[in-house]
């Protein structure tokens, strides 16, 4: 049965299938009750969710209670143009080194969270989400993995009105506001993944498939992403990166597909979990 780390009301918690454990008190105190001290100690989170009986005392998982499993990282990395059939769609070329942008943390929210739409133009991307354990400077691309926490689901929610409104665009703002960052629903260990090089991603949009392909597809893997990332910036615990989108985005289709008030976006990543996040309008 896979496990995860996840944020219930603000508390780590241990999940296994349907049910959690709050990870302070079924530790009698040994670990802590925040989830980012959680992922700062995550090889004593392993080793003490590996020897947890099952018969730990648990409570049904009540999914809208979930908050973002890395509530407040450091960095958050987006990877542009980073599967190759996104890159055909987009009439672009391959690109030669990663393509970086920022997300602010302050985006992040939880694995049922609702999405503030704040334009007509406001756009989806299904992205793997990249958990930084024990991180470092100058990671070879071989130990990569070993540095990595886990792995959970995003959306990197992206108004491409704000994105592309001067010369040349711009991506953090339009990509960083509250709400377009959610994630979840839990940090699922790299060890529990049995593939993580090539994984079944998808994004629904009120029931119709929009996104359907692999994380095989990437142009630059998660262990090169690493690799490249830990080259000018030390990677810390709970680091996140947004490792990029497959092919069926909604501002490169004929016509144009944006999300609208009440749709509901549903991501899905195989071995990793699903997300679903319902549209709002905005103020204004």
């Amino acid at each position: 049965m896979t496990t995860s780390l996840v944020n219930l009301d603000g508390r780590a918690g241990l999940r296994r299938g349907d049910r959690v454990v709050d990870v302070q008190t079924a530790s009698d105190g040994q670990l802590p009750s925040d989830p980012m001290a959680v992922v700062r100690r995550w090889n004593d989170f392993r080793t003490w969710a590996t020897g947890l009986s099952d018969d730990a005392t648990a409570e049904a998982v009540d999914e809208a209670r979930l908050g973002p499993p890395v509530p407040l990282p450091q960095k958050v990395f987006g990877v542009g143009l980073n599967y190759t059939d996104h890159a055909e769609e987009a009439g672009l070329e391959l690109p030669k080194e990663p393509l970086i942008f920022t997300k602010f943390p302050s985006c992040l929210v939880g694995p049922r969270a609702d999405v503030v739409l704040t334009s007509d133009r406001v756009d989806y991307e299904v992205e793997l989400v990249v958990v930084i354990g024990e991180g470092g400077r100058d990671i070879a691309e071989a130990d990569a993995l070993s540095r990595i926490a886990g792995y959970c689901v995003g959306q990197d929610i992206s108004d491409r009105r704000m994105q592309f409104a001067g010369k040349p665009p711009q991506f953090s703002m339009g990509k960083s506001v509250d709400t377009f960052g959610p994630i979840g629903p839990g940090i699922v260990p790299i060890d529990e993944v049995a593939h993580p090089n090539d994984l079944a991603i998808s994004c629904d949009v009120s029931g119709e498939t929009r996104q359907d392909a692999r994380t095989s597809l990437m142009v630059f893997s998660v262990p090169e992403l690493v690799r490249w990332l830990s080259r000018y910036c030390t990677l810390a615990p709970g680091d996140l990166i947004f490792t990029g989108t497959p092919a069926g985005v909604g501002s490169v289709r004929d016509p144009r597909r944006y999300l609208a008030p009440d749709d509901v976006i549903t991501s899905t990543i195989e071995g990793v979990g699903t997300i679903v996040n319902r549209c709002v309008a905005g103020a204004g």
